[in-house]
């Protein structure tokens, strides 16, 4: 067995970190805050491309004639699924090509099919939207993770990290507050439709997506680093950086994935058909039990795909599966998180519908309110939970740990009492201190993944992080509650408080990321020198 061709020698980055020529720097340069700065606004954009849909989800509702379990499908599961699958092959093109080319691309993708969002006519042509707008996203957080880490030291990742993916809260309550600002004053002054027919919901879409076109250009013109080079373990530059992409892309895109099994052998294709009659069975279950096609054969084919790429990836990269998927800690570290995003991402979704249709407050008034305090809550949330971490870090080697954790417990008691109150005033305290509370836990999750794995890796465990937050945060959680709640007959309260059945599972695997990764972090080089020598035996 051997591993790619294109894979760099984890050897010889081992032998790099050794050397007395390199000396880490111990501080950020000023250029590492412009880039940070930059990629924290293509975060915004991101959310507020991605986050739009809920301040719009009531009017989408009535004009196409969906169902909250639709709803919940079109934000989540089309949007997730997509985002997830072709953050794999992206994120290996972010390990070995240009990443702000990268993600100059993803970001005029994305913007462009949130604006193509807006002439959608049904549920269909909005979901294909929303599969465009998810691959276009996959390109910028394997990048950005990638380009922070080899911007900042060690010691301050975790708070670069943290600024970075501030941009989610901002984004997503922007999107809360310009999304009902336009949809309210554009309906009042063309009742019956503007020029073009084109409704509210559908100017939003087009108003948030074109300005991404031009903060692309701004993006094209940040320098790259080294790879490593900050750790003292500089990756040498691949020579074929879209062979690992192909390969990637064969690995896990349907149907695909039976051409780079049949390569690898008989056993191997033989592996992968067995893997799909199962999901098959599995998926048609769940129809039958749901009647939500659309949804699980989503999920089934992310569920088949996944299952395609990490039985690939042990072949053709033994290290890089083994840091990884052969991982206990990072594993729980992941699945742990995703508890944490299962119920942020639900909450996130439906809380303004929530308001709207059983508080009856208007869009203007959510937008500010739930947006703001969405916003408000997550910047700060994430920026505290990032610091914490930092220190917690520096005392405990898994002390990034207890952050999370905190993530995933601290939102619960305010999530019930938020979502059976009548008080509008309460509704939206607690919704902020949901979001403060949930938003702790993502710097310190990030921040953890990256130091379990080699640099020339990170872009690769990125992708895998994301792989929790979307096939089962994203995908399931707000999908949950619409189904519920279409069950329970469009009861959003009761719909919302069933996704508080994740938090003993997610508990339980914090506590086993707790134990397992100080030991992880201690051996990743040996680890990766271990799977690389075996694959070469």
């Amino acid at each position: 067995m051997s591993t790619d061709s294109s894979t760099e020698n984890v050897l010889d980055n081992a032998e790099a970190q050794t050397s007395t020529e390199i000396t880490p720097p111990v501080k950020a340069e000023p250029y590492a805050w412009y880039v940070l700065f930059i990629l924290f606004l293509v975060y915004v954009f991101n959310f507020i491309d991605r986050q739009i849909i809920s301040i719009l989800a009531n009017d989408i509702k009535a004009d196409l004639g969906l169902s909250d379990a639709d709803l919940g499908f079109l934000y989540g599961t089309a949007f997730g699924v997509f985002y997830a699958l072709f953050g794999i092959p992206l994120g290996r093109l972010a390990d070995s090509w240009n990443r702000t080319k990268l993600m100059t691309i993803g970001l005029a993708l994305w913007s462009g099919m949130t604006a193509l969002s807006g002439l959608a006519k049904n549920g269909a042509q909005l979901g294909a939207a929303r599969i465009g707008v998810g691959v276009g996203e996959a390109t910028a957080s394997p990048a950005a993770y990638s380009l922070i880490s080899d911007w900042f030291p060690k010691k301050m990742r975790g708070t670069a990290l943290a600024i970075y993916s501030a941009g989610l809260y901002l984004g997503g309550g922007i999107s809360l507050a310009i999304g009902g600002l336009i949809v309210e004053n554009w309906n009042q002054a063309y009742p019956g439709g503007g020029p073009g027919g084109l409704v509210g919901w559908q100017v939003a879409f087009m108003a948030v997506g074109i300005p991404g076109l031009l903060l692309a250009i701004w993006v094209y013109s940040l320098k790259e680093p080294v790879r490593g080079l900050i750790d003292g373990i500089p990756a040498k530059p691949s020579k074929q950086p879209f062979k690992g992409f192909t390969q990637e892309l064969f690995a896990v895109i349907p149907p695909f994935t039976l051409i780079a099994a049949a390569r690898r052998g008989g056993r191997a294709f033989a592996n992968n058909i067995m893997a799909a009659a199962a999901i098959a069975l599995i998926v048609a279950g769940l129809v039958y039990a749901t009647g939500s096609v659309a949804q699980w054969i989503a999920v089934g084919i992310g569920y088949y795909a996944i299952i395609s790429w990490a039985t690939s990836l042990r072949e053709r990269d033994a290290p890089t599966f083994k840091l990884i998927w052969g991982s206990p800690a990072f594993l729980y570290t992941i699945l742990g998180y995703g508890a944490v995003a299962f119920i942020a991402y639900s909450v996130s979704f439906w809380a303004a519908p929530y308001a709207e249709r059983v508080l009856g407050e208007s869009k203007s008034a959510i937008g500010f309110w739930v947006g703001g305090g969405s916003a408000m809550g997550g910047f700060l949330g994430v920026i505290i939970g990032g610091r914490m971490s930092d220190w917690l870090r520096e005392r405990n080697a898994a002390g990034r740990l207890l952050v999370v954790m905190f993530g995933l417990l601290a939102p619960v008691i305010p999530l019930i009492i938020a979502f059976t109150t009548d008080s509008v005033p309460l509704f939206y305290v607690l919704n902020f201190m949901i979001s403060l509370f949930s938003s702790s836990a993502l710097g310190a999750t990030a921040a953890t993944t990256q130091e379990l794995v080699m640099p020339r890796m990170r872009g690769t465990a990125t992708a895998t992080f994301f792989l929790a937050t979307t096939l089962i945060a994203l995908a399931l959680g707000p999908y949950m509650a619409g189904y519920v709640s279409t069950r329970m007959g469009d009861n959003l309260s009761v719909g919302i408080l069933s996704v508080l059945a994740v938090v003993p599972i997610g508990l339980i695997l914090l506590i086993l990321a707790y134990r397992s990764v100080p030991l992880a972090e201690e051996t990743v080089i040996s680890r990766a020198e271990e799977a690389e020598g075996k694959a070469f035996s």
